[in-house]
């Protein structure tokens, strides 16, 4: 299978050129040249066939030999709004959250949240939604929004969304029960951070009509929780 590579500008057949980090990564890790097959993707849904034509330091250019839509989201619009956990768990949940198909990921600053995002770090988390896509084939990319306040993002939550708010308390029902009889276009889930949602942050969601769920006895990690649920929505999404 050829190497994949994402364009930062929109591929406008019969040629494009690769740019940046991506152009480096081909030239002097991989050491590809002129005449090599790879694919090329630029976020639109579309894969491209390619041949290298030419090559310098700062940029690859090549010839689109043939393109194909290629849809590998989930049948869902899954926006995964979380606490994002401290160090290399935040990218660690980033490239599965990818894998996983979700659609948007939101960062919320929630009352005990112990990570402030600057944007150095969300530029970085943004490069590993592209390397990520990479991997597992998606040729879109799934957005990383900026931070927001959780109850600020709660409150914002689309009506004909499904809302689903984990939270480790008996009060919540099980996450299979939540949407086992449901059909839905788009599912919001909320993760708070390890310490939990506030009790605050808590009655705001349920007065907005977010739906308590529970994912069992065991106190889950941030970015285990947020996968968890991702894979069971995405999962669903496909067999209803």
């Amino acid at each position: 299978m050829a190497r994949r590579f994402f364009s930062s500008e929109v591929i406008e057949p019969p040629r494009a050129t690769i740019r940046g980090s991506e152009a480096h990564h081909l030239l002097h890790v991989l050491r590809l040249g002129v005449g090599d097959a790879i694919q090329l993707f630029d976020g639109g849904g579309i894969e491209y066939q390619a041949r290298i034509e030419a090559v310098d330091r700062q940029a690859v250019d090549c010839l689109i030999e043939g393109q194909q839509p290629a849809n590998r989201e989930l049948d869902i619009e899954l926006c995964l709004g979380v606490s994002v956990p401290k160090g290399d768990r935040s990218r660690w949940l980033v490239e599965k959250a990818v894998e996983l198909g979700v659609h948007t990921l939101v960062p919320l600053n929630c009352q005990r949240s112990v990570v402030k995002l600057r944007s150095t770090t969300l530029s970085r988390l943004r490069k590993a939604v592209i390397e990520a896509s990479k991997q597992c084939g998606r040729n879109r990319l799934m957005e990383i929004s900026d931070p927001v306040s959780c109850v600020q993002w709660l409150a914002a939550g689309e009506g004909d969304a499904m809302r689903l708010m984990a939270h480790p308390d008996e009060a919540g029902c099980p996450l299979h029960s939540a949407y086992a009889d449901r059909r839905v276009d788009k599912a919001m889930i909320a993760i708070g951070p390890e310490g939990g949602f506030s009790e605050a942050e808590v009655r705001a969601g349920v007065s907005q009509n977010w739906q308590l769920i529970s994912l069992g006895p065991r106190l889950l990690r941030v970015e285990t929780a947020a996968l968890a649920v991702a894979a069971s929505i995405g999962l669903w999404s496909s067999t209803a």
